[in-house]
């Protein structure tokens, strides 16, 4: 999943060095965490957080097979 959030989060900004995605695990959940520089937050997050809603769709679908709640977080 980490993989898969890192590529569309480089597609979309501008500084495609800048962008960290770490993953941490718990229980039944596990939690990605997107960091883009400060210049890039708008385009990561969308109009009215449309693009994050996105990502997170995708995520959501990609990680069916996993039987675990997977999270997005964009700081």
């Amino acid at each position: 999943m980490k993989e898969l959030v890192e590529v569309i989060a480089k597609a979309l900004v501008d500084n495609p060095d800048e962008v960290v995605v770490t993953e941490s695990e718990n229980d039944d959940e596990l939690v990605i965490e997107l960091k883009v520089a400060p210049s890039d937050m708008g385009k990561v997050i969308g109009k009215q957080g449309r693009i994050a809603k996105a990502i997170r769709s995708v995520v959501k679908a990609a990680s069916s097979r996993l039987e675990k709640k997977v999270m997005v977080e964009i700081q």
